[in-house]
């Protein structure tokens, strides 16, 4: 655990169950179901129907959801103008703050005020975005987020062109002796979670493969062992 409430990357693999997939008139029970599977993060993301073409969680969600689960909030802010956002997300319990550098021309500035709430910065790039535009500020961040689908839907099908994507950015985080998370969101089940796995991810954001499984539990360790079983010898 870092000092801030986010949490920087260590050796291991994360599975964060994306909320946006999960059935909210029944939120609790849920949430407990990913804590008993073993989820390291819950991902939650917040969308303003300007950034991405859908409308999602406010501040009072992860309000709500943090009074539910001790287990880090993992935001994603797919929101234009996000530093309006960070105050109000920082208090209500998030841990992380992650925001699209398409719509974040002061990057630095707002990777470092989310620092300053006491949240993990970071950075969250869309497929046709390249690893260029977060190479002057990989030492402000905590988190590095390769988009493997479009933003603003769960369950597209994940994009293969993405894999040397996250490749890419492995080696751009190690040659800076960076020790921030990995993390990829979109298309990521049993029959991608390897390849990921393999080009040096190590956070994993599954939405629709958890929830619409029919034991969500079972299907969070089931990610982890695929990636156990992708660990090269």
């Amino acid at each position: 655990m870092s000092a801030r409430r986010g949490v920087n990357a260590s050796s291991g693999v994360r599975i964060a169950p994306s909320l946006l997939s999960a059935d909210f008139s029944r939120l609790a029970e849920e949430v407990a179901v990913c804590e008993a599977g073993g989820a390291d993060w819950l991902h939650v993301d917040v969308m303003d129907g300007q950034f991405v073409p859908n409308l999602t969680f406010g501040a009072k969600v992860i309000e709500t959801v943090r009074k539910l689960t001790e287990l880090p909030l993992d935001v994603h802010l797919m929101v234009v103008e996000p530093e309006k956002y960070f105050d109000d997300f920082a208090a209500a319990g998030a841990n992380g703050l992650t925001i699209h550098v398409e719509a974040a021309p002061h990057l630095q500035r707002q990777l470092a005020r989310i620092r300053e709430l006491g949240c993990a910065a970071g950075a969250a790039l869309n497929p046709a975005t390249p690893l260029s535009s977060v190479s002057e500020v990989v030492p402000d961040l905590d988190l590095l987020l390769i988009m493997s689908v479009n933003p603003g839907f769960s369950g597209q099908q994940f994009i293969t062109g993405s894999v040397d994507k996250i490749g890419r950015a492995r080696a751009m985080l190690d040659a800076a002796g960076s020790s921030a998370a990995l993390e990829v969101d979109g298309g990521v089940n049993r029959a991608t979670i390897r390849d990921v796995f393999r080009a040096g991810a190590d956070t994993f954001v599954a939405g629709n493969a958890v929830f619409s499984a029919k034991d969500p539990a079972g299907e969070i360790a089931s990610l982890r062992a695929a990636c156990a079983a992708g660990t090269p010898v």
